[in-house]
């Protein structure tokens, strides 16, 4: 349980580390699982012998997003640990000095979009889905990330809605590279960071950097900007009624 970092390969110039999330039952994550996950794919990085990151999961789901219990039984200081958590895990997959491949399976939610949505190509199980139920459960934040998978429209819809994206559904707006059986999920992502990897190690941490030079949207500010308002829901009163109802009946 937690996070953990290892390499199919073998020997000193190892090429691919997979940084893996494990927390059961639905992978919703406690604050210290945020800045773990930060760490884990910081370190990845920074490795001289990595030329790629796969980032997986165990379970039958990628990511549910925040622990909301944990915010529910501590308060503010929770949501302020988790928001601040969740800035630092999506900026070190953003930043990780090496292309980051996420391997999806099962459920992608709220934090997993901000994962995924900045990492450098998404591999997914026929089984994956993708959404955004923040308006569900009291917060705002990550449709900078989602914005990165679907159109600008569909972004709106989804986030309005909270409803999900299937992984084929991505597949055609050209944001997953491609979809598996989830028997074989692990095998392709492996198989895509190979490709990577096969690259000139110095050459593909210059190329990283350079495409992120280039993106048109400031990812971190827009969304430290987008957790603001979380913030001022949570002192209006509006997000805690919110999150209070998860798990129970719909708000009316």
């Amino acid at each position: 349980m937690g996070v953990s970092t290892s390499s199919p390969e073998k020997g000193p110039e190892k090429g691919i580390a997979v940084v893996t999330v494990d927390f059961p039952p639905v992978n919703a994550l406690p604050v210290h699982g945020w800045f773990a996950l930060a760490d884990a794919v910081r370190a990845a990085g920074h490795d001289p012998g990595v030329r790629c990151v796969v980032l997986a999961a165990e379970g039958r789901g990628f990511n549910a997003g925040v622990d909301i219990k944990e915010i529910q039984a501590q308060g503010q200081q929770a949501l302020i640990g988790a928001n601040r958590g969740c800035f630092a895990a999506f900026a070190a997959v953003y930043e990780c000095e090496v292309p980051v491949v996420a391997a999806v399976q099962g459920f992608c939610l709220g934090g997993g979009i901000g994962l995924v949505g900045n990492a450098d190509a998404i591999v997914a199980s026929e089984d994956a889905t993708f959404g955004l139920p923040e308006l569900d459960r009291g917060a705002l934040g990550a449709a900078t990330h989602l914005a990165r998978l679907v159109p600008q429209h569909l972004m709106r819809a989804l986030y309005y809605t909270s409803r999900t994206a299937t992984a084929a559904e991505l597949h055609a707006h050209g944001s997953v590279w491609r979809i598996v059986p989830r028997a074989e999920l692990h095998a392709a992502a492996l198989e895509l960071a190979r490709e990577i990897a096969a690259k000139d190690g110095r050459l593909i941490r210059l190329a990283k950097s350079a495409i992120n030079g280039i993106d048109p949207v400031d990812v971190r500010r827009s969304y430290r900007f987008e957790q603001g308002f979380t913030f001022e829901a949570n002192l209006a009163g509006v997000a805690e009624r919110v999150r209070d109802s998860f798990g129970k009946e719909a708000v009316q």
